[in-house]
């Protein structure tokens, strides 16, 4: 039994069982930040945060010149749901004309299931905005956790995923998760500048969004076809 159980475990990548222990990870940190949220750990810090990007004489005012504010607002217009899914349906109409509809049925379900997540819980917990500053961009549900922070994470990291996996040179796959990451992490930024969340918002919906990514991952791992 123990050899059959060690032959098993060699035949799984490194890159399997490091995706497979990140798949437990990362969920588990939602669950911390929101444990935490729900017991009102996390409203100093919180507070503190948020008002870090604003002016100290003035919290009506976010820190930076008029055409930064701006930038800010195109920044988290990104991870949107109407910039989200067009990238989205271009992303996976281009899949399924290359034939690759394994990839463009995994990245597009990701995607969903990921909005949807992030709605679900938006209504369990029942997190109110934070209105200690003036909202920088007009907002309709509740704040936990971010869904433009959900939805980025989801759908850029998924993208890069699904184009690492079939881009041989390693060179471009970096720069196909640098670009990713730096979208994810400015959309985050963005939302926290604009006053329209509060900093835990913002890093669970990246742990939530990421969570989907590592699923889509594995999904990709497991339903690749076996090389004669």
């Amino acid at each position: 039994m123990i050899e059959r159980l060690k032959s098993l475990l060699g035949k799984l990548e490194t890159r399997t069982l490091v995706l497979l222990v990140a798949l437990v990870g990362v969920p588990s940190l939602f669950l911390t930040i929101a444990g935490e949220v729900a017991e009102g750990e996390t409203a100093a810090l919180d507070r503190r945060l948020l008002l870090a990007f604003r002016m100290p004489s003035d919290p009506s005012d976010p820190i930076g010149p008029r055409w930064f504010e701006e930038s800010m607002r195109d920044i988290t217009a990104l991870g949107g749901f109407t910039v989200l899914t067009i990238v989205t349906i271009a992303a996976t109409l281009l899949l399924v004309f290359h034939r690759r509809g394994r990839e463009a049925l995994i990245f597009a379900t990701t995607v969903v299931l990921a909005y949807a997540s992030s709605e679900i819980l938006k209504a369990f917990y029942d997190r109110d905005r934070p209105m200690i500053v003036a909202h920088g961009s007009i907002v309709y549900s509740q704040s936990f956790p971010s869904g433009h922070s959900t939805a980025a994470a989801a759908t850029f990291l998924t993208l890069a995923t699904v184009v690492a996996s079939v881009e041989p040179r390693r060179r471009t796959k970096a720069l196909v998760y640098g670009l990713a990451i730096s979208g994810v992490l400015a959309v985050g930024v963005s939302r926290v500048y604009l006053g329209v969340h509060w900093p835990t918002d913002v890093l669970a919906g990246w742990a939530l969004g990421s969570s989907w990514a590592l699923a889509a991952w594995m999904a990709l791992v497991f339903t690749a076809p076996r090389q004669a």
